[in-house]
């Protein structure tokens, strides 16, 4: 008995004293775990942002909207501003381009000149997501934008329905070869020539600036003494407008905008402003940060992501 206690015991020691040399130090265990849980985090990645414009609300709005998220994701983000200047913007891709981002956000200044931006990018192998407006070349991940086609659309059945079906009305539009003005401008067109005593007497761009949309309503009024509505592509534009119509003394002009930016929102509530078609600048940015970071990490995501939108005017905004 004493013999068979004494073997056990030496036993039992080694045992322990194994265990002992085998023990390893806190956080140095499973290195695949580890590794697998390294890979979940969103830390290192870089995300490239250019937009088209940092002097329009609308656009400064949907870059906080991005820079929330990637804060929330842990990735970089780097943004470039084209000044609605298409050649600088194709300058700022490629150097985006040179340092190596995951993923490559484009909000194009125009939607044709961007192409040889978008396939240099997809050269470099660096996936391009595009925001509000489209590219009309290149491979694109994802767009993600309201429909501004049926945008257009709402602006124009709620300036019908203010009209009565009739009147003269002028046209505002954006930037020539931007995807928002030609659907904009599509959805306007074709919904209002469903009411024929709806006459377009003034078509015009602006480039989507409250500074031009000034001048050339004031250029426009002059021309044109019988104006019962205006429709803008954007609410810098419709704001410019706004300015003309009220310096001129003329009155009883609709006046309806697109984007639903702060200074435009608080022209509705006022009075001054008759409508503005509302987009959800900060949610397109979120969106695609939220986007690029799952493309970073592999994952499959839809070719276009719509965001809603909705016509705000004074008794809706109540």
């Amino acid at each position: 008995m004493k013999k068979t206690t004494k073997l056990a015991s030496i036993g039992i020691i080694t045992a322990l004293l194994l265990a002992g040399c085998s023990t390893t130090a806190p956080g140095s265990g499973n290195k695949e775990a580890e590794q697998g849980e390294a890979n979940t985090k969103t830390e290192g990645i870089k995300i490239g942002l250019a937009v088209s414009t940092q002097s329009n609300p609308f656009f400064v709005t949907l870059k906080e909207g991005a820079q929330t998220a990637a804060t929330a994701g842990e990735a970089e983000l780097i943004t470039v501003d084209a000044q609605d200047d298409a050649a600088k913007q194709a300058s700022s891709i490629e150097d985006l381009i040179q340092q190596k981002v995951d993923v490559i956000i484009i909000n194009p200044t125009d939607s044709a000149a961007i192409i040889p931006a978008v396939e240099s990018a997809n050269a470099a192998g660096i996936p391009v997501i595009t925001v509000d407006r489209t590219a009309d070349g290149g491979k694109v991940m994802t767009h993600i934008a309201s429909d501004n086609k049926a945008g257009g659309a709402l602006a124009a059945q709620f300036i019908a329905e203010q009209l009565g079906g009739t009147g003269n009305v002028v046209e505002l539009e954006g930037i020539p070869g931007s995807s928002a003005a030609r659907e904009r401008g599509a959805g306007f067109n074709e919904e209002i020539a469903k009411s024929s005593g709806i006459k377009i007497a003034a078509k015009q761009p602006a480039d989507f600036d409250r500074a031009k949309g000034l001048t050339v309503m004031e250029n426009i009024l002059q021309g044109n003494k019988d104006i019962k509505a205006v429709f803008a592509h954007n609410d810098e534009m419709a704001l410019g407008a706004l300015k003309a119509i009220e310096a001129a003394g003329a009155t009883g002009i609709l006046v309806v905008g697109f984007d639903a930016t702060d200074d435009a929102v608080k022209e509705v509530f006022a009075g001054k402003l008759s409508a503005t078609v509302a987009q959800k600048p900060d949610m397109m940015g979120m969106l695609a940060v939220q986007t690029a970071i799952k493309i970073a990490k592999g994952e499959e995501v839809e070719a276009s992501i719509p965001v809603e939108l909705d016509l705000i005017t004074k008794d809706s905004a109540k």
